[in-house]
């Protein structure tokens, strides 16, 4: 499944870029997620729940960053196990365009599911996936802006 947006962000590249490579605003914005450790300068572990209709899956695994060109853009790749529930993999290309003082996050993202959630199907995976994007993106937004306000 392929899902792609853009969200328009009231703050600078520089301060929207610093914001993608702190965990601590990732982990407030990753909808389920639990924690999130920074392994390296392009690896983070990470636990995040997610619930997909009547399935809850608590995920394990490995956020690395490449294709890295500060302050412009990089892949998020995602690779984690539910247990029974299966695994998850994915990535996110996201690119920043400097606008005035605003900055356009433009987001192309990938998943696939395996295990047990697979089975849910593809119309309840593709509107679950999305909506995750989209309220990360969107929460990511506001505490890019709110962050923005304090400093």
């Amino acid at each position: 499944m392929d899902i792609t947006g853009e969200e328009r962000i009231a703050a600078p590249r520089d301060m929207v870029w610093a914001a993608l490579n702190d965990p601590d605003i990732m982990r407030d914005c990753i909808p389920g997620c639990q924690n999130i450790e920074r392994l390296s300068p392009s690896a983070f572990e990470a636990t995040i729940k997610v619930k997909f209709s009547l399935l809850s899956a608590t995920f394990h695994g490995l956020l690395t960053l490449s294709n890295i060109d500060a302050p412009e853009s990089y892949t998020l790749s995602a690779e984690g196990k539910g247990g029974l529930a299966g695994f998850a993999r994915g990535s996110a290309d996201v690119v920043l365009e400097a606008r005035g003082e605003e900055t356009i996050l433009h987001y192309r993202a990938k998943a696939e599911l395996g295990g047990r959630l697979a089975q849910l199907g593809t119309r309840l995976l593709d509107s679950t996936s999305q909506r995750l994007a989209e309220g990360f993106f969107s929460d990511f937004n506001t505490a890019v802006v709110a962050k923005m306000a304090a400093d």
